[in-house]
């Protein structure tokens, strides 16, 4: 079966929301958002205040307003997470790059034997070479001249994207070079690479505007135990699959980092959004009072 009817006109869909119980105070307004903003893009923020699936009638009290300020508070998360990831991951291509490269020489990446025997190291070489040759970077083109087969490392870990960086991390072969870039933060490798994974995750989502809040992804990252020592009170235990821990680590590095207002600015975005319900992306009851964002 295929869809033949072309989509419903803004009023249509204005129609649609009142007759299922959503209130809608500024008839413009709506039609104004519903003409930026896809039906079907703010439906995903709607879904959790019907109470009847089937017929999809509201939850008394539902509001388009209040609909609205979940996607705002959204868009606004998802920049903030932006300005964290850029910071973070421009950090560890630092350290991914500077510890291969007093270790083992400026081209390490070129050898296989530092890499896992299960991971495909030649096929990932030519994806990498074909970054590298799409890159219009000026330091990309100064290496060119030079006979190489690739760029080394400090210059082609620039180019590479947080997808890559995490498989070539996650894949070094001996644990001592994993924590030798881990410890740099504090923190075990096990913990940077199933957090590493778990990040090129958000950072797509990011990446193509899709929702945060109360998004539930596909697997829970390994939390810290040991160290940093006093890092584990933070996290939520029983809720790994939410945004709420991914935060919580996200405010460390970049404490670790360089000390900064992003943790204000969280939750300056709360008091900006009252009504956005935070434990719908796993924040606990008593998140504000944990020792990491006093």
């Amino acid at each position: 079966m295929q869809f033949t009817k072309p989509p419903k006109s803004f009023d249509e869909q204005i129609d649609l929301l009142i007759e299922r119980g959503m209130a809608i105070t500024d008839r413009d307004r709506a039609k104004r958002y519903l003409g930026h903003l896809n039906y079907y893009r703010l439906a995903a923020y709607w879904l959790p205040f019907e109470q009847d699936h089937p017929t999809h009638q509201f939850k008394p009290g539902t509001d388009f307003n209040l609909i609205l300020e979940h996607y705002i508070f959204d868009r606004e998360l998802r920049l903030l997470i932006m300005d964290a990831l850029e910071r973070v991951e421009v950090s560890l291509r630092t350290r991914w790059a500077y510890h291969l490269a007093h270790a083992y020489g400026p081209h390490a990446h070129l050898q296989e034997n530092l890499f896992k025997e299960n991971w495909n190291h030649p096929e990932n070489i030519n994806a990498l070479k074909e970054t590298v040759g799409r890159s219009s970077e000026i330091f990309i083109r100064h290496f060119s001249k030079y006979d190489e087969e690739l760029p080394p490392l400090w210059v082609v870990c620039e180019v590479m994207t947080l997808g890559q960086l995490s498989k070539w991390y996650a894949n070094l072969r001996h644990g001592s070079d994993r924590n030798a870039i881990a410890h740099a933060y504090d923190l075990d490798e096990v913990n940077l690479t199933s957090f590493l994974h778990h990040l090129s995750i958000v950072r797509n989502h990011c990446a193509h505007h899709a929702r945060l809040w109360n998004r539930l992804f596909p697997f829970a990252w390994k939390l810290p135990r040991k160290r940093p020592a006093d890092l584990q009170a933070n996290f939520n235990q029983m809720d790994g699959k939410h945004l709420y821990n991914t935060l919580v680590m996200l405010a460390y590095l970049m404490d670790s980092i360089n000390q900064n207002t992003w943790k204000q600015r969280l939750a300056n975005l709360f008091v900006k959004h009252p009504q956005v319900r935070a434990q719908a992306m796993g924040f606990p009851n008593d998140w504000q009072a944990r020792p990491i964002w006093r």
